[in-house]
């Protein structure tokens, strides 16, 4: 009976870290474009995109995240709960918070706000990651692609990358200091926070997945 409710508790904390960190990673993407100082790689694409349509970030974010799921059919990759709920709700956190806050005047308040996006993010990626309900659709196309062409994932991260960073930037997308500073970042800042949300699993370890290869755990929005 003990042993239940343990588990029932360690699924709703999952369950809360994984909504938190999803609708967290939406709201410090939308502080880094309010910044104007520059973009993760995935919303340079996303924002290019967004210029070119008409529609919002957060309408081509879900779309795109959608579209790229198609592509795990022939990676033979398995969404999970974590998966989907990626494509739901970061874009809807993200055009919500951008409804509410507006463009940064002045380099000190873009400083603050790329600054607050960057260690927020690292947050939301820890949060959603230690939750355990699966890989966003992009690290899922990551991955798939390493298990199924032998490259190592830091070759095809990379090769995934420059490919949106400069595609998003032809398109209109923000480049700036805080895309390098992101790049930067995001790994420590991954890492730390994987430790600090790690929820123990029944035979006692952690769910820390970072290990040491923080770069695996990237929460690719």
């Amino acid at each position: 009976m003990a042993r239940t409710a343990l588990g029932e508790r360690r699924l709703v904390r999952r369950l809360f870290q994984l909504y938190a960190g999803l609708a967290l990673y939406g709201a410090s993407s939308a502080l880094l474009v309010r910044s104007g100082l520059g973009l993760e790689p995935w919303n340079v694409l996303h924002q290019g995109l967004s210029e070119r349509t008409g529609l919002s970030m957060g309408v081509v974010l879900t779309a795109l995240g959608a579209a790229i799921l198609l592509l795990w059919i022939p990676l033979r990759q398995r969404p999970g709960l974590g998966t989907i709920s990626n494509v739901l709700v970061i874009g809807v956190a993200m055009d919500a918070t951008l409804a509410v806050v507006p463009d940064a005047h002045g380099l000190a308040v873009r400083v603050a706000l790329m600054a607050a996006g960057i260690v927020l993010n690292g947050a939301a990626t820890g949060l959603y990651i230690a939750a355990r309900f699966g890989p966003g659709p992009r690290d899922g196309l990551m991955t798939g692609l390493n298990r199924r062409t032998g490259l190592s994932v830091r070759l095809v991260r990379t090769a995934i990358e420059i490919t949106v960073v400069v595609t998003g930037f032809v398109l209109g997308g923000t480049v700036g200091v805080g895309t390098v500073l992101y790049a930067v970042a995001i790994g420590p800042l991954a890492q730390l926070f994987l430790r600090v949300f790690a929820v123990p699993v029944p035979d006692g370890g952690s769910t820390v997945v970072a290990g040491r290869t923080p770069e695996r755990a990237i929460l690719r929005s």
